[in-house]
């Protein structure tokens, strides 16, 4: 179900998709992850995020035609998440804010736990 929205600027339409505490930090690793994940690994890679939000978070994701989900019929079952084609357009974006994000921590003497 689409509803006609009216934006100020482009950047309030992607903000409006990937916007929010957990949605950018998902799509990330999406991104420079070795292909589809399951919600257990993302899960794993973002550990203050709880179970509900992270479901919640890729739910609106997959509404907003940016992963995709694939379902195995297996026992138990398996549940896999991936950028779809629209996601993928945001690849650059992801590894600017990526690149952007290190030279930040350098410039800071911060870590980051992934490198470690």
């Amino acid at each position: 179900m689409q509803t006609t929205r009216t934006f100020n600027i482009p950047a309030e339409a992607t903000l409006q998709v990937i916007g929010g505490k957990w949605k950018l930090l998902i799509l990330c690793h999406l991104n420079c992850g070795d292909g589809p994940q399951r919600t257990s690994e993302l899960k794993k890679a973002i550990p203050e995020i709880t179970q509900k939000m992270l479901i919640q978070q890729l739910k609106e994701l997959e509404e907003d035609g940016i992963v995709t989900r694939t379902s195995y019929n297996q026992v138990p079952p398996k549940v896999v998440y991936e950028l779809s084609e629209l996601g993928k357009s945001l690849k650059l974006i992801l590894d600017q804010l990526d690149e952007w994000g290190e030279k930040y921590m350098n410039l800071r003497d911060w870590r980051c736990s992934c490198s470690e």
